[in-house]
């Protein structure tokens, strides 16, 4: 029996596909199995399409692939996008009695199920897509009986009847095709285990790590696809005294967020590309005035609005050159959902203990994609904070001048200055945009300049020497195959090693800025190749200034994520055709 199952459900937007999608997800997590999902959505609140896929199996899975078992096709175009995925004894779930007449290729089976009469029959035509995952559950020979956990997760908020109604319409779904597809035996039968999942996305883990880090500020303004983290912490950080400020715009958001970080809240914001271009002027602020501060940019298709609800990596040299002067920041990119907990944290510990700007960069493909984990992979015990030079009372008076006046901005060995937060007793002090002296003072005195500016840039170079600035590694350790990537490619890459005929070394980096030095890795390769989602190669760029090594590039814009046979079968034509880089 197979266990690997790749389901979808599609339709156009406002068809509740996302809750329906989701429903599905939790019910398979809690019935102890692996999930990994991906959305396909429009930029528009109703019509255009929009699907919600997942795979599940008992191991662990980290990417989408190239197949389709089950397809619940709510129109046409769901059949259509998707035919490339279908094969041989796919089963395609339809409503008949509407109005379009499917058109379903002869390999693929059709199953024709009465969808909203039998929600009517239910209690209501809405529940359409819960009898949809009934039939969808029996084609699977998955118990119907996981999704009443998920239904009263959705509904409960709705009353009991609701709750009831949603899942006699599963029912019936199921009880349709086990009486008029009683016949029809796709291979599957789901096994469950007694394993306990948290499923999760980007967006979500990264506002649980900032809980986690001890943020109690956070102020943003929605715009996809990084609105999720607002809403994660919404409702949850003021249980721990925090609170959360929708602004007006991103504007005013990243100058709340530095102001609280001023009084000395942890503090932070998140938004996307149009967003961050919005910030980058605060950004310069932040960093002159010495100040620790963590800003997510969740990227998306663009330029300008491009296409908000579609995967790329594509602000990778904004995050690391952007700003005018020159700005020292660190900048983080996660790999995957778990790594978004956890460098969200680093984040934190880096912005405190240097005060500079951090940027967090994630993706689309990240903070959408819901993944099931143990619950020991976000180990709250494994949390360390650190909160770098911050002075009480007695330590101030370390860093007086003659005249007794704070230092704020002192001239240090390793560039970063003592922090005094409000209420500190003689830690009085003033910080400008405009260049200062170490008292924070506006100065345009050559010799302080010179000062302050080694001063800020040598933090970057204590946290070179300080820090760990590694990267993950995958595959084979002696091959002389080198791939690296960044960010949400890993989990496509790490899968794709089973699928490829060449033996192949991995490394998919999370530190951008510091980033770890490949030169030695690049120079044991015969071959190297690196893989990101934009046009141009920003971070194959950044490798070959480091190394003054050519590096070959796989680079995808098509606003889809990498999948793993897709990536494979890349990498081997690669390898086969490509004379090795000089």
């Amino acid at each position: 029996m197979a266990e690997d199952l790749n389901w979808a459900v599609g339709g156009e937007a406002g068809d509740g596909i996302d809750s329906t999608g989701k429903i599905f997800a939790q019910a398979l997590a809690r019935a102890g199995r692996h999930v990994f999902t991906s959305k396909d959505f429009a930029s528009r609140i109703r019509g255009g399409y929009t699907a919600y896929k997942i795979r599940t199996a008992v191991d662990d899975v980290q990417s989408v692939v190239d197949r389709l078992d089950v397809l619940v096709a709510l129109t046409q175009r769901t059949i259509d996008e998707n035919v490339d995925e279908l094969h041989d004894g796919s089963a395609i779930i339809y409503d008949g009695e509407r109005s379009w007449e499917a058109d379903i290729p002869e390999e693929m089976t059709a199953v024709d199920v009465p969808l909203k009469s039998l929600a009517e029959d239910a209690g209501g035509a809405i529940m359409r897509n819960v009898v949809a995952l009934g039939a969808a559950c029996e084609l699977a020979s998955f118990d119907v009986e996981y999704l009443d956990e998920a239904l009263e997760k959705r509904f409960g908020g709705k009353g009991s009847k609701i709750v009831d109604n949603n899942k006699e319409a599963a029912r019936l779904g199921r009880d349709y095709v086990r009486e008029n597809y009683d016949d029809l035996d796709l291979g599957y039968d789901l096994e469950t285990t007694d394993s306990d999942y948290v499923l999760l996305n980007g967006d979500e883990a990264i506002g649980m790590g900032a809980i986690a880090a001890g943020c109690r500020f956070y102020a943003g303004y929605p715009i996809t696809p990084a609105t999720n983290v607002m809403e994660y912490l919404t409702g949850r950080i003021e249980e721990y005294g925090g609170h959360v400020v929708q602004a007006e715009d991103e504007l005013s958001a990243i100058n709340m967020a530095l102001g609280a970080a001023r009084a000395g809240a942890r503090s932070m914001t998140a938004t996307s590309g149009p967003g961050i271009d919005l910030m980058a002027e605060t950004f310069g602020l932040i960093a002159t005035s010495e100040t620790p501060l963590v800003i997510a940019d969740v990227m998306r298709s663009g330029p300008s609005t491009g296409m908000p609800t579609k995967q790329e990596q594509g602000d990778l040299n904004m995050t690391l050159y952007g700003g005018h002067g020159e700005v020292p920041r660190f900048v983080l990119a996660p790999t995957t959902i778990t790594e978004c907990f956890w460098k969200t944290v680093e984040a934190f510990n880096y912005a405190e203990k240097y005060q500079t700007p951090v940027y967090l960069v994630s993706d689309l493909a990240l903070a959408v994609t819901e993944r099931t984990f143990p619950p020991e992979a976000f180990d709250m015990d494994d949390v360390e904070i650190e909160r770098g030079k911050i002075v009480d009372d007695e330590e101030a008076q370390e860093w007086l001048d003659d005249q007794g006046r704070f230092r704020a901005h002192a001239d240090t060995d390793d560039g970063v200055s003592p922090r005094a937060l409000p209420g500190t007793v003689d830690g009085a002090h003033m910080s400008t945009g405009l260049e200062h002296d170490e008292l924070g003072r506006r100065t345009e005195e050559e010799g302080e300049r010179v000062q302050q500016v080694d001063k800020r840039n040598r933090k970057i170079e204590t946290a070179r020497d300080e820090e760990e600035w590694d990267y993950r590694e995958f595959g084979d350790p002696d091959s002389e195959n080198l791939v690296i990537s960044w960010g949400s490619n890993e989990g496509a890459l790490v899968e794709a090693l089973d699928l490829m005929d060449e033996d192949v070394r991995v490394l998919s980096v999370p530190y951008l800025f510091p980033r770890p030095d490949l030169t030695d890795e690049i120079e044991a390769a015969e071959n190297t190749i690196v893989v990101e989602c934009n046009a141009t190669g920003q971070f194959a760029d950044v490798i070959e200034h480091d190394t003054l090594t050519r590096v070959d590039r796989i680079n995808k814009y098509t606003g889809v994520r990498f999948k793993a046979d897709e990536l494979a079968a890349q990498i081997d034509d690669q390898l086969a055709s490509e004379v090795p880089a000089q």
